[in-house]
């Protein structure tokens, strides 16, 4: 292993010890530094190849220490530890240039890998010459990823790696498991957050009217453009364009979205101007490109282009032991939108929901945490207000050509109402909708009780 010379700062005396008697056993020349300034005055003399500090202490923070050695020096790898694993403290840390991002308490062979792999990237780029870039202006998350298992906080960190910049992301993961979300924080934590974030689903429309929606069209263009309509493109400015479900556009407009990528620029339908594409540009999608590509059906070219940097999330079947998290976030969402105040989930309630296989992702608990608060007379959370889907009812599924808008609010509306034993008022509130417009879809869609 690379030997170096490492600066550990941290106000908690038995960490700083732990580090000390640790790395100094490996062959490292270790400095230690109780506070932020005493650390960067520590910097300052020794030069070290590597700084390890805390994020939280009582004058300057890691955050701000991580900011100021980036400014003198751009190359020195800078690991933030923290207990807390909190969101906003994995993205700004990656956001302004954290080598990696260790949590309390950590495992030995953690440490000593992490490391191994910055002191040898420092080496390695010693030799460069690289210029530092304006520093980033800081943003508080409106939005939140709730979890610290490591697939998340991989995310996290990815999050912040390229939140600064406007390359093109792709952001791929099964449905249910918050890709829009993961899209709406990378355009909140960078330079396009004073600008729209705009959405499309691009699954969700036919192609004829896919290509007008994406780039506008003007008056006269085809039957039924009776005005100019901007795109979205348009609408979405110096913002982002966030395209859900990628995979599903056709050939033509694989090469049509190619060639603006590439060039930048786009045409409205029907108009020979051609407008500047100023948006950054993030697509999502629940398949695997790579075998779309391999089997023809996904442009390669286009693949290269949207995915310069791609984030992966994790189902949660994969990180269970967030599953607690996001039962005590979603449940308080969800008590201040139904009016509900569910205090406690005993520990046979929560078992049945880590256990539970969660093919819908973090989408399906929601869910089922939505009908079950709807169900609760008290505030506990009892087994009987758990209903999981039966699983049976995969074999049943209709096949994909069934699969319209209108058959699927129909069969869903159903399934609340059986639910809730048809209580209006329940089902309108699981819904979110009002109890008139849920009387209006019961008529227009001739639902009966059985």
């Amino acid at each position: 292993m690379v030997k170096g010379n490492i600066l550990v700062i941290d106000d908690d005396e038995t960490i700083r010890e732990s580090l000390m008697i640790l790395l100094s056993s490996r062959g490292h020349v270790v400095e230690l530094a109780t506070d932020g300034d005493e650390g960067l005055k520590k910097f300052h003399d020794c030069r070290p190849d590597l700084v390890m500090s805390d994020v939280r202490m009582n004058n300057l923070s890691g955050i701000e220490v991580l900011k100021a050695i980036k400014r003198e020096d751009v190359n020195t790898p800078v690991i933030i530890m923290t207990a807390f694993g909190d969101m906003d403290s994995v993205i700004e840390a990656m956001k302004y240039g954290a080598f990696d991002y260790l949590e309390k308490p950590f495992a030995t062979s953690d440490v000593e890998s992490l490391i191994a792999r910055a002191i040898e990237t420092r080496s390695l780029e010693a030799g460069l010459d690289v210029t530092g870039s304006a520093e980033p202006e800081l943003n508080t998350q409106r939005r939140t990823i709730i979890g610290r298992s490591r697939g998340i906080i991989d995310v996290l960190k990815k999050i912040g790696q390229v939140s600064s910049s406007r390359v093109n992301v792709l952001i791929q993961g099964e449905s249910g498991t918050g890709k829009e979300l993961v899209g709406r924080i990378i355009h909140e934590s960078g330079p396009t957050k004073d600008f729209p974030f705009v959405a499309v689903d691009v699954s969700a429309l036919p192609e004829t009217l896919l290509e007008s929606e994406l780039f506008g069209h003007v008056k006269g263009s085809f039957t039924g453009a009776s005005r100019d309509q901007k795109g979205r493109f348009e609408l979405a400015g110096e913002g982002t364009i966030f395209l859900d479900e990628i995979s599903e556009i056709s050939m033509n407009l694989q090469s049509k979205l190619l060639r603006v990528l590439q060039e930048r620029e786009y045409q409205r339908v029907g108009d020979s101007k051609v407008s500047p594409m100023k948006a950054r540009v993030i697509v999502a999608t629940n398949k695997n490109l790579d075998d779309l590509v391999r089997r023809g059906e996904f442009r390669q070219d286009l693949f290269y282009r949207i995915s310069v940097f791609t984030i992966n999330i994790p189902p949660l079947r994969d990180r269970k032991d967030d599953i607690p998290l996001l039962v005590s976030h979603l449940l308080r969402n969800i008590n201040r939108d139904t009016r509900k105040k569910i205090a406690r989930v005993p520990q046979e309630v929560l078992k049945m929901l880590t256990d539970h296989d969660w093919v819908g992702n973090v989408r399906e608990l929601e869910n089922v945490l939505m009908q079950a608060v709807v169900l609760a007379s008290g505030d506990v959370l009892s087994r009987e207000c758990i209903i999981f889907r039966d699983d049976s009812s995969k074999a049943k599924m209709p096949r994909p050509q069934e699969l319209s808008l209108e058959s699927t609010e129909r069969d869903h509306i159903r399934y609340v109402l059986e639910e809730t034993n048809w209580d209006k008022s329940k089902a309108a509130r699981l819904l979110n909708i009002s109890r008139q417009t849920l009387y209006n879809k019961i008529k227009a869609y001739k639902i009966l009780r059985s």
